[in-house]
């Protein structure tokens, strides 16, 4: 795995927080890396070229 550093807003990362804290998310870096999937899956799904075929792995 490669590390990547950003810049998040301090509200957002409050509410990552929160869901670390409730145990939705192990970590704050599982749960930024969920959100990361779920952005790359949705928007794999909605390329036209992608229309109709099936995706066998999702990242």
């Amino acid at each position: 795995m490669e590390r990547v550093t950003l810049r998040i807003p301090k509200q957002q990362i409050d509410e990552v927080e929160q869901l670390v804290e409730t145990g939705e998310f192990p970590n704050r870096s599982e749960a930024i890396r969920s959100a990361v999937r779920e952005m790359i899956n949705e928007q794999a799904e909605n390329r036209p070229e992608r229309a109709g075929k099936r995706t066998w792995a999702k990242v």
